[in-house]
């Protein structure tokens, strides 16, 4: 039996299955209203799966935005594939939930960030751990809401 609970890595899990769950009704249902998402996730992670040149323009991570056009939207237990447009090409992608850095939604003022150990080892100064910046940093400035709250795991973490 394990010494403590882990609690971190359960609300990494919890907030997965809340993306899930956000992603499966819109593959039913369509986006409802101005919501739209900007997902930032690893391109390196190994099971994510995109073109070669995305790949070489995004060496380690990259941001991309479900609004006016996608297709193909389909929902897996371990993560999602969707077709993008990328400068007038479709391009399709496979995004595993665990990949995922940011998720946000702008028109609510809702989004996520999951920090992995490095991040936090990056942020740390006089032994203390930060508080990241907001994920909606990511997002363009005219299209974020700059009072987005962000709701950030660091604090559950040992």
């Amino acid at each position: 039996m394990s010494q403590s609970i882990d609690y971190g890595n359960l609300m990494h899990t919890a907030m997965r299955g809340l993306i899930k769950s956000v992603l499966q009704d819109v593959a039913e249902r369509g986006l409802p209203g101005a919501h739209h998402f900007f997902i930032t996730f690893d391109t390196t992670h190994p099971d994510a799966q995109l073109a070669d040149w995305l790949s070489d323009r995004y060496p380690g991570e990259m941001t991309v935005v479900m609004q006016h056009w996608y297709e193909n939207l389909l929902v897996g237990d371990d993560g999602f594939g969707v077709t993008l447009n990328f400068g007038d090409s479709p391009e399709p992608l496979y995004i595993p939930y665990d990949a995922i850095k940011t998720f946000v939604d702008p028109s609510v003022e809702f989004g996520l960030r999951f920090e992995s150990p490095s991040d936090e080892d990056e942020e740390e100064q006089d032994g203390e751990i930060t508080i990241a910046p907001d994920a909606v940093e990511e997002v363009e400035e005219s299209e974020a809401k700059p009072d987005a709250e962000i709701v950030s795991l660091d604090s559950f973490r040992k």
